[in-house]
């Protein structure tokens, strides 16, 4: 099943994709800002909400961890 179909995958790869791109910036930022605007511009912008919602991003990884290997 793919990860647009179930929910929870989706959460997992939004996840995971926002804290790959805060980890990106933080060690090559000339990559992702030369490219902030277009479709290559998502991942700066995901590179943003990890930086500035740090703490918000952190619950929701240590919640989805929880649900990934408690409840399902």
């Amino acid at each position: 099943m793919s990860a647009l179909f179930n929910f929870q995958s989706l959460l997992t790869v939004v996840a995971l994709l926002i804290c790959t791109c805060t980890y990106i910036h933080s060690i090559f930022p000339s990559i992702l800002d030369r490219n902030k605007t277009g479709v290559l511009g998502t991942f700066w912008k995901c590179a943003r909400i990890g930086e500035r919602l740090s703490p918000y991003v952190a619950v929701f990884c240590i919640g989805l961890a929880f649900s990934l290997l408690f409840v399902s």
